[in-house]
């Protein structure tokens, strides 16, 4: 095996466990809910989430999961 790729991979694992080396500025995903898939965004800070509780709250299951999920590694938006 190439010794140096092998150097990459123990480095890649250690830069995986440091959550604080990661920062998500934008995304788009499937979300496979109980009852239905969602299209989740997040952008600028702010998720979108195509769910009806989302839309007259500004939050749902499905954003919720994820800033769960991505702990540390998504900065919410800041109100001006």
């Amino acid at each position: 095996m190439d010794y140096g790729l092998i150097g990459k991979m123990e480095k890649a694992k250690r830069y995986a466990e440091d959550r604080q080396r990661f920062k998500f500025n934008q995304f788009d995903l499937t979300f496979y809910g109980d009852n239905n898939d969602h299209h989740v965004t997040y952008h600028a800070g702010a998720f979108g989430c195509d769910c009806e509780f989302f839309m007259t709250h500004k939050r749902c299951s499905h954003t919720m999961a994820l800033d769960i999920l991505l702990k540390d590694m998504i900065t919410e938006a800041t109100e001006a």
